[in-house]
């Protein structure tokens, strides 16, 4: 472990605690409708919206109404950017004059892009017009985002509630969420990305030339685009699809370390402050701030941990420093680096782990370095970040209420422990409530685990891995866990753009999704149907040491019996060939 590491995860924490506080109280009075600093100006453009809209914002839903909305809403959305991508070759904004993208790849990016996932399965700056990344993607990385908000709002609502099937107004919420917070800081964020070189224009591709090495010169492209608006929404709506195929590794989206700090920074930012916003919601502010505590103590030792297996040496150099004459030799030993290998120079092994493992932590998916260049411990780090359920901070709304869900089950399990009928921010813990838990914590392993091993017994999908025997087998429970949790990032030696990744793929973001929200939902309702109980001498403080360290004990467990069968075969076995050859 270097200096560097420390010194790095050390501002990055500070600037993240200064900044969870503050932009989490800003997001508590938005969401309870109090005054807030931008209602002056924000206030009559919402007004305005309700009006065009015919909506009522006052007029408050069940959750199964709820449901119905967001579903119609995100159905609606699909549809619309499905369109877009179907006749892209004749819409405006598009100065390459690219076609229309494929049906199969049209459909698995309109799912991507609407669960929040954004798999991508295509170059963006050889696929996409700038209509389709504007119009298209960018505007559902402010939906898919707000649709996560929604759904913890309504959670957050069912233990402040009782006795009522109340639970807000799906319209007010998205509203909300995009036009006072996703709007706001994205902005923000975009002119701090343009400041270090981020890209910003409407210009068709430029064509340099190059110096080829031998005295001539070469043509190369340079692709343009509005870059900077989308890479704000990218990292701070937890999406991470990238506007060019190499994602933030690429000079034009991620050109220096300060905005790789930035992009780092807004990947866990709302997940993190909404931990402050829960507290401050349920009036229990050490609620919010054990919850956040949780996720930290997880994430620290993950990005450590990373850190320091990519800094180890690889045992291939001492082969080919004995055979090949690389002045690679400082005494009898290979001379120390790391694996580089995949990563950017100007980013090195600290910078580049501290976003992998911030990415898959995150629910984001975007990367700064190629994951499948990562050693075999390196790459199970972030794969097994994403089996936890992507809840260490975790997507914008879908981290927190996740981690709400395992709340609930090390309550019941503490209450089994002592006997008591476990309760949660004065609400009983009942069997309705666990049922739809299970089967939160069921629907990710199964929709991960199957589609896996179907995978394995197809001929055809084994032919597009780009490696064979364990890293093969890595690469393709990675791309399903990715895909079952919403994420995005994969290991780079898959060719997923073909119909059966394109079809099961879309299958396995659905079901990842809305698998997930509805028995959510549907525990919100049942808590807000509730009375609520004062906290006596029985109760058990959810915010105290005992209970932080026995939820992260519940987290990990649940992972790595579900898991680690799998982990076996793939990056265990392949970290196992390398040191025993």
């Amino acid at each position: 472990m270097t200096q560097n590491v420390i010194l790095q995860l050390s501002i990055f924490m500070i600037v993240l605690l200064l900044l969870v506080k503050p932009l989490g109280l800003y997001m508590a009075s938005v969401f309870e409708k109090k005054s807030c600093i931008l209602d002056p100006v924000l206030g009559p453009v919402e007004r305005f919206f309700y009006k065009c809209c015919g909506i009522d914002a006052a007029q408050e839903m069940n959750w199964q109404h709820y449901l119905f909305a967001l579903l119609v809403f995100n159905f609606m959305s699909f549809l619309f950017l499905f369109v877009i991508l179907l006749t892209q070759a004749w819409l405006p904004l598009n100065p390459q004059h690219l076609g229309n993208v494929p049906l199969a790849l049209a459909f698995n990016t309109a799912v991507s892009f609407m669960t929040n996932t954004n798999w991508q399965a295509y170059a963006g700056e050889s696929t996409m017009s700038y209509f389709s990344q504007m119009v298209g993607l960018a505007v559902h990385n402010f939906v898919s985002a707000a649709t996560g908000l929604a759904v913890l709002l309504v959670l957050i609502r069912g233990f402040m509630r009782k006795e009522t099937s109340e639970l807000g107004n799906f319209w007010s919420d998205i509203v909300r969420s995009i036009l006072f917070i996703l709007l706001p800081l994205s902005i923000i964020w975009a002119v701090l990305l343009m400041s270090q070189g981020v890209l910003q224009n409407f210009l068709p591709y430029v064509t340099a030339h190059v110096l080829d090495g031998s005295g001539g010169t070469l043509t190369q492209t340079l692709p343009m685009g509005p870059v900077a608006s989308q890479e704000a929404i990218k990292e701070l709506g937890t999406n991470g699809g990238g506007f060019f195929n190499a994602n933030s590794a690429h000079p034009f989206e991620n050109p220096t370390p300060l905005s790789n700090f930035f992009e780092t920074l807004a990947l866990i930012l709302i997940p993190a402050a909404l931990c402050a916003t829960f507290g401050r919601m349920v009036r229990d502010v050490r609620q919010g701030w054990a919850l956040f505590l949780t996720m930290t103590l997880i994430f620290i030792p993950m990005v450590l941990v990373t850190d320091q297996i990519e800094l180890k040496e690889n045992p291939a150099w001492h082969s080919l420093a004995s055979t090949v004459n690389l002045n690679l030799i400082v005494g009898d030993k290979p001379a120390p680096g790391g694996n580089m290998e995949g990563k950017e120079l100007r980013f090195g092994i600290d910078d580049s782990e501290l976003y992998t493992v911030a990415t898959t932590a995150a629910s984001n998916g975007s990367v700064n370095s190629m994951l499948d260049s990562n050693t075999p411990i390196g790459g199970l780090v972030p794969l097994f970040l994403m089996q936890l359920g992507e809840v260490v901070y975790g997507g914008i709304g879908s981290g927190l209420y996740g981690m709400l869900i395992l709340v609930i089950i090390t309550v019941f399990i503490a209450g089994l422990m002592v006997g008591r009928t476990p309760e949660y921010l004065g609400k009983k813990i009942e069997p309705f409530e666990m049922k739809m838990a299970a089967l939160v914590v069921l629907i990710m392993p199964a929709i991960v685990l199957i589609p896996t091993a179907i995978a394995v017994l197809d001929k055809g999908v084994l032919a597009n891995l780009g490696n064979s025997d364990a890293h093969g087998f890595s690469e393709l429970l990675y791309a399903f866990t990715s895909m079952g949790n919403n994420n995005g990032s994969a290991f780079e030696g898959l060719n997923a753009n073909n119909n059966f990744f394109n079809l099961l793929g879309s299958l396995v973001m659905l079901c990842g999704r809305f698998g997930v929200m509805v028995p959510v939902l549907a525990i919100a309702g049942s808590l807000a149907m509730k009375k609520s109980i004062p906290a006596g001498l029985g109760t058990l403080p959810t915010y105290s040491s005992f209970f932080i360290g026995m939820l992260i004990f519940v987290i990990i467990v649940i992972a790595g019996l579900t898991f680690m069968p799998a982990l076996v075969l793939g990056p265990i076995t392949e970290e196992l060939q390398i040191y025993s050859s």
